[in-house]
C-alpha cells in the first residue's frame, strides 16, 4: 500500500472514531432520558440512511425507489432502533449498526411482498409527457450510463458500491452491514466497479 493511502486510511480511521464518540455520547444522553440526542442522531444519520435506501430499494428495479418508500424505511429504521438502543453493544459503529437494520427491514418488506399478489398502481406521473421525453434527451450522458451500469450489478454488488463510494464505510463495517466477510465485500466492490468501468468505457 502507498504511503498517500496509508495517510488516507488513518485520516478516515481518526474521523470514524471522532464520529463514533459522538454517536456513543448522544447515545448515552437518549438513554438518560435526553430526548435531544434522539433528534440529534436522526439528523446525523438520516441522510446517509436514505442514500442507501434508495440504493437498496432500487435494485428492485425502480429508479432510486420513491421518496416516500424511502423516507419510510428510514422512519422505520429509527424506530427499531430505538426500541432496542439499550443492546447496541458498540462491536460496529452505530452507522453500522443503522445500516444492518435497514437492511433487514428491507429484506423482510421483500419477503412479505412476495406472499402478496402483485398490483401495480398507475399514477399521473407514469403518463408520459413531451416534457419527461424532453428531459431525457437533455440528461446527462454520462449521468445515464453510469446509473444503466449500476442497473447491472447483483443486489450484493450495488449495496456493496454504495456503501463503499456514497458512505465511505470501509470493507470490515461494509462485511458488518450485508452479513459477508471482509474479504468477500472487498471482492464484490471490486468486481463492481469493474463492471462499471466497462459499461462507462463501452
Amino acid at each position: 500500500m502507498s504511503e498517500p493511502s496509508r495517510l488516507n486510511e488513518a485520516d478516515g480511521d481518526s474521523s470514524r472514531n471522532q464520529e463514533g464518540a459522538v454517536d456513543r455520547a448522544l447515545v448515552a444522553r437518549w438513554l438518560g432520558g435526553d430526548e435531544r440526542a434522539a433528534t440529534l442522531l436522526v439528523e446525523r444519520h438520516a441522510p446517509a440512511l436514505a442514500r442507501f435506501a434508495a440504493s437498496l430499494i432500487g435494485s428492485r428495479g425502480t429508479k432510486g425507489g420513491s421518496g416516500a418508500e424511502v423516507d419510510d424505511l428510514v422512519q422505520d429504521t429509527f424506530v427499531r432502533a430505538f426500541q432496542s438502543l439499550a443492546d447496541f453493544r458498540g462491536e460496529s459503529s452505530l452507522r453500522t449498526w443503522l445500516f444492518t437494520i435497514e437492511r433487514r427491514l428491507l429484506v423482510d418488506r421483500r419477503r412479505s411482498e412476495r406472499r402478496r399478489p402483485d398490483r401495480e398502481d398507475i399514477g399521473e406521473a407514469d403518463a408520459a409527457t413531451e416534457y419527461t421525453a424532453l428531459d431525457a434527451m437533455v440528461a446527462d450522458e454520462t449521468e445515464g450510463r453510469i446509473r444503466r451500469s449500476l442497473e447491472r450489478l447483483s443486489p450484493m454488488q450495488r449495496e456493496i458500491f454504495t456503501l463503499r463510494v456514497a458512505e465511505g464505510l470501509s470493507y470490515k463495517e461494509i462485511a458488518d452491514v450485508v452479513g459477508s466477510t471482509e474479504g468477500a465485500a472487498r471482492v464484490h466492490y471490486h468486481n463492481a466497479v469493474r463492471v462499471i468501468k466497462e459499461h462507462v468505457d463501452a
